[in-house]
């Protein structure tokens, strides 16, 4: 931007450089000051708030949404709608609140984040995955209290992050490997698998499956054992 009428030929100036700026537009404002912040501010103002707009959104299409490398954790209660059958509705509703809150207490333990509960199922994330494994199997465990299996899977990959929310093809990942596990079964994908070797967590090979809406087959594994390490 520059004034139209300044004491010095500053126009010739600004086209240069509006020439030589990628995308730049030249503006010339009303008035005589060499320096456009002074002098009508008002005009000035106008054309700066547009130009911060586009230049903001224009800034999201091209970035797009961060992306962060995150294990993501999906539990599921087995055969909740037998148990709610048998159970009735209020007493089924109070086991499923004291299921929440054991999950969420692990969670905290682990330093796992919850991004959604959906009905019975757990959905969360960690930045390692050996923490999620631990998790997953004390999620398990706490939940056997109640006469309660849960099946549970684990994935590790780049995740996109919009606000509050967690996506990508790695969520979906993990989502179908948590479809597969049996019951009281802690599932993960290979690449969890080759990121916690030597973490003392003992895997069992449980071949490959398709996984629906992924392509190609995966190599899943069982956690047998989820011990610490000993230094």
């Amino acid at each position: 931007m520059y004034r139209a009428a300044p004491p010095l030929p500053l126009e010739q100036n600004g086209r240069y450089l509006a020439e030589h700026i990628p995308t730049a537009r030249l503006v010339g404002l009303p008035g005589a000051d060499i320096s456009p912040s002074r002098g009508d501010q008002e005009v000035l103002f106008a054309e700066l708030e547009p130009f911060l707009g586009e230049s903001a959104e224009d800034g999201a299409l091209e970035h797009g949404p961060d992306r962060v490398l995150a294990t993501v954790l999906f539990t599921d209660l087995v055969d909740s709608t037998a148990h709610a059958s048998e159970l009735g509705d209020r007493r089924w509703r109070e086991i499923v609140e004291e299921h929440h809150r054991l999950v969420r207490t692990q969670l905290g333990y682990f330093r796992g984040r919850e991004i959604d509960t959906a009905g019975d199922g757990f959905f969360a994330t960690f930045d390692g995955p050996a923490r999620a494994i631990r998790c997953a199997c004390a999620i398990r465990d706490a939940v056997r209290e109640l006469d309660l299996e849960i099946r549970a899977g684990l994935h590790t990959g780049e995740c996109e992050l919009m606000d509050d929310k967690v996506g990508g093809i790695a969520v979906h990942i993990g989502a179908r490997v948590a479809s597969i596990a049996q019951p009281g079964e802690v599932l993960v994908s290979r690449t969890v698998r080759d990121l916690v070797a030597g973490s003392g967590i003992g895997l069992n090979d449980r071949g490959q499956h398709p996984l629906k809406g992924v392509a190609g087959e995966w190599q899943l594994y069982s956690v047998a054992t989820a011990t610490e390490p000993t230094l």
